[in-house]
């Protein structure tokens, strides 16, 4: 057998752990499966002291990143610190100076500093892999990079925050507003340290923008991201969507138009029928459309210790077989900085509104609906109080600036009973 590939890991977090309990329980598959032993020279975190309930002192300790990143016995400097500045980009610029390929789980240093780094390995003829980044364990980057090669990709679309999926679901199966889930989910550990990187979609949206990269060979462009979090959702919306067929889920879509490239990360309706419409819980999806293979779905597990440390040690065993190839599929200096483009395919809307206990009320919405060129496709009026009738209507397709311009003419009907609520349904 070849020599041993020697790992360098900053970060022992729960992915890190994870990391080094795979190496550990499975010595001997890594090695068949890559022609290599893998084993583990040195690590680095913040707090030597911690019990991390794995023993350490076989490796060695390094309390700077940057020095674990330039050990002479270290060929693959795995990154698992997080963010997208500090210590794991100056770790991982200085592993690529320092000649060694580089293995990350780091979501938005790729969204910000992808092409820089992607330049940076493949000038001085490095290896930098992240399937960790995107979606834990499922094998999206090798999909689009490698099973799905001969294909044009038309659309990239899915669920990619496991913990708006568990509030979302888990406000309509137990009937809680959002707030009431907000703390729940707190409480359980489900959120980041700062929650609005889940619930606003910013996590989310890192992925999307790495995804998108890959699937149109663009530059990554994380600003260019029509970017909106599920704070906006209520319990009536999840409701008044279930009642007309639909799921609410934050979705990430990007594709190419005429006018540029779409990325977007929005709360959307989805078909309660369809495979995203049928996704519970913490887990992830991603549907990739291609032109020749037509649609796959991806699903499984966007998270945790085992998934994403799986998909760290899927990374570290193909450079270990010797895979050669570039950070975003195209070489980085052939990707082309991409015209950001709203959303302009037509497409049917959820309206939610109050209404005034007026006469005519009714009649003034569907009027400025049909001035603004909006048709409606089923209307529904539920219950009312005193004061205010509930109204439901689904649109047929129509454009976001007719949806915008009728949303505006609304606000002068003097029948609003609050803000309307509208949100995209989108073809699954």
């Amino acid at each position: 057998m070849s020599a041993p590939l020697r790992l360098g890991i900053a970060g022992l977090g729960t992915v890190g752990l994870g990391v080094l309990r795979i190496i550990r329980q499975h010595a001997a598959l890594l090695a068949a499966r890559s022609g290599h032993e893998i084993v583990i020279s040195a690590v680095s975190a913040r707090d030597r002291a911690k019990d991390r309930g794995v023993p350490l002192d076989r490796y060695a300790w390094e309390d700077d990143p940057v020095a674990l990143a330039t050990r002479d016995d270290v060929d693959v400097f795995v990154e698992l610190i997080g963010g997208d500045e500090g210590p794991a980009k100056q770790a991982v610029e200085a592993a690529l100076a320092a000649g060694k390929d580089v293995v990350t789980a780091n979501k938005a240093l790729l969204a910000i500093h992808g092409q820089a780094l992607a330049e940076q390995a493949e000038g001085a003829g490095r290896v930098l892999r992240y399937e960790a980044a995107v979606a834990g364990g499922i094998p999206v980057i090798k999909s689009l990079t490698e099973g799905l090669a001969g294909n044009e990709i038309t659309r990239v679309m899915g669920v990619m925050n496991g913990s708006c999926n568990y509030i979302l679901t888990r406000m309509e199966s137990a009937g809680l507003s959002y707030e009431e889930v907000f703390a729940e989910a707190d409480g359980l550990g489900y959120l980041e340290a700062d929650p609005q990187l889940d619930v606003g979609g910013i996590d989310a949206a890192h992925k999307l923008a790495i995804l998108a990269s890959l699937a149109f060979g663009t530059k990554v462009n994380f600003d260019g991201i029509t970017l909106e979090g599920i704070d906006r959702v209520s319990i009536d919306d999840i409701h008044a969507a279930a009642d007309m067929g639909y799921k609410i889920k934050l979705l990430g879509v990007a594709q190419k138009t005429g006018r540029g490239l779409e990325q977007r990360m929005q709360p959307c309706l989805v078909p309660d029928t369809s495979p995203l419409g049928q996704l519970e819980g913490g887990t992830n999806m991603v549907v990739l459309d291609g032109d020749a293979v037509g649609q796959i779905v991806l699903r499984g597990p966007g998270a945790g210790e085992g998934p994403t440390a799986s998909a760290v040690m899927a990374d570290v065993c193909d450079i270990a077989k010797g895979w050669r190839g570039p950070v975003f599929g195209l070489p980085a200096d052939s990707l082309t900085t991409a015209n950001p483009a709203r959303a302009e395919l037509p497409a049917p809307y959820y309206l939610r509104m109050s209404l005034e206990d007026k006469p005519g009320a009714l009649a003034k919405i569907a009027t400025v609906l049909g001035d603004a060129g909006v048709s409606i496709d089923r209307m529904r009026q539920y219950g009312h109080d005193d004061t205010s009738a509930p109204v439901l209507i689904v649109t047929h397709k129509t454009t976001p600036d007719a949806l915008n311009a009728a949303l505006a003419a609304m606000e002068t009907t003097s029948v609003l009973s609050g803000a309307p609520v509208a949100l995209r349904i989108e073809a699954v």
